[in-house]
């Protein structure tokens, strides 16, 4: 669960009064720190140490000696610049932890100014100790200078300042390294995707089991000119897990799709998209390259299909022309909007995501994944989950049909609609950084690379990879 930096100092503070001493916490601080930059960079490179005084200065250390036992190279700031790094090149900032106030100064503001400079200069890749040295602890507000933080590892509980919107460009992906001592009590609060709080809803399959054991999905997709959508919304809940896949589209298009599809999905032809109703779903998902032709058909989807909804896209605009539906929507449903959507279907704004979020889901009975670079899962007035993966290179077409197949699959598996949700964001994130990791740059990722290694994705999740 996030915790304030304040709820984090007295937890810390507990766990002495216990008898753990810092020294353990930092021995074991220091090894996952190491252990998520092994994850991230496999191959041994070059390592440039910037540490401060203070406890983070002393976890990022004893990272280093972890690293310099693998085959790393460390160097101090005081060697750049670097004419020629050995492997690849990253920075560890543990200049500054959760006591810090105000903006960085003294020798740590212009040691700030360096780390950046390696970022921009020499391609470096940044990974924060617990936050990004100039990130308010409190607020998430980055001050005057702020490193810019690739990876941030947060230490025994994610903090809620790194999920402030003003905080996503400077704290990057976010991994959590849990030390033993520093758990709390479950609360009320919302909690960050990862394998700690995933991996219980993706059991393994048991060995008697056949397609009707992981649930049939239904997709209402495509139009002329986006039948792209089509095929990878169908496609991400194949490989996702679904038993089985039907694709419904209209007869001006069938021809165009039941050839193209993989073959694994069934294409069939409809004149009205109620008759998907007729067919025995588990989940049915509607909206990616629908266009706006049939709204009136996608409302009465939204108001009467009985069972579990993916809303997505075009749907998405459908239902802001008419959000009153939702009041009286037969079953559950979960909207997958972007930003952009999300402005449509709630004109009347908010501070914040968060707060924009808990007032949408406090006035209509749905799920929500609004998606961004940190995606967040609301219901009833509170957001539930932030997720921790992804890059970049997500930030092009078709992401977004991959993910409504792959939330698809698993609610058609029988999980519910929040863990579906949370896990359908971390395994699209997750695959991104895995197709980053073997062959794709974030320049080149594509929605289809995402589904081609959707299947690393699942068991870096039951394995507990970050």
């Amino acid at each position: 669960m996030f915790l304030s930096c304040e709820q984090m100092k007295a937890v810390e503070a507990a766990a002495f009064a216990r008898g753990i001493s810092s020294e353990q916490l930092m021995a074991e601080a220091g090894r996952g720190i190491a252990e998520a930059i092994r994850q991230f960079c496999p191959r041994p490179g070059t390592a440039v140490l910037f540490a401060g005084k203070g406890h983070n200065g002393d976890d990022a250390r004893i990272a280093a000696r972890h690293l310099a036992t693998w085959g790393w190279q460390i160097l101090e700031p005081s060697q750049l610049p670097l004419s020629r790094p050995r492997g690849p090149l990253i920075a560890i900032d543990g200049l500054l932890g959760v006591g810090s106030t105000g903006a960085p100064r003294g020798l740590v503001a212009p040691a700030i100014h360096q780390l950046n400079a390696l970022r921009q200069l020499q391609s470096a890749r940044v990974f924060a100790v617990d936050l990004p040295s100039g990130l308010d602890p409190l607020t998430g507000e980055p001050h005057d200078p702020c490193v810019r933080a690739d990876v941030t590892i947060t230490l025994g509980q994610p903090k809620s300042c790194l999920v402030a919107d003003s905080a996503a460009d400077w704290v990057g992906r976010l991994v959590w390294v849990p030390l033993r001592g520093l758990e709390t009590d479950p609360a009320d609060l919302p909690q960050l995707s990862c394998p700690e709080t995933l991996a219980e809803h993706l059991p393994l399959r048991n060995f008697d089991s056949h397609k009707g054991s992981y649930g049939r999905v239904g997709i209402i997709a495509g139009s002329e000119g986006f039948l792209g959508a089509a095929r990878l919304c169908a496609a991400a809940a194949v490989h996702a897990g679904a038993g089985l896949v039907t694709l419904f589209v209209r007869r001006d298009i069938y021809p165009a799709l039941a050839g193209t599809v993989i073959p694994e999905v069934m294409v069939q032809a409809v004149d009205h998209y109620a008759q998907a109703l007729e067919f025995r779903l588990d989940a049915l998902a509607v909206g990616p390259g629908l266009g706006r032709r049939f709204d009136g058909e996608v409302l009465g989807l939204i108001q009467n299909a009985p069972l579990p909804l993916i809303v997505d896209a075009d749907a998405l605009n459908a239902l802001a022309s008419d959000r009153s539906c939702l009041k009286r929507s037969a079953g559950p449903r979960l909207l997958t909007p972007h930003l952009g959507e999300m402005a449509r279907l709630w004109p009347e704004g908010g501070a914040t995501r968060r707060e924009i979020a808990e007032a949408f889901t406090a006035r209509y009975p749905a799920t929500l994944l609004m998606k961004s670079a940190r995606s967040l899962i609301a219901q009833q007035g509170k957001v539930h989950f932030f997720n921790s993966t992804g890059n970049p290179g997500m930030g092009s077409g078709g992401m977004g049909d991959v993910l409504t197949g792959v939330c698809a699959a698993q609610i058609a598996g029988g999980r519910a609609l929040i863990p579906s949700a949370a896990l359908g964001a971390w395994l699209c994130g997750r695959a991104a950084e895995l197709a980053c990791l073997n062959m794709d740059s974030e320049e080149s990722l594509s929605a289809t690379r995402v589904i081609r290694h959707l299947g690393q994705a699942f068991p870096s999740l039951q394995n507990r990879d970050f």
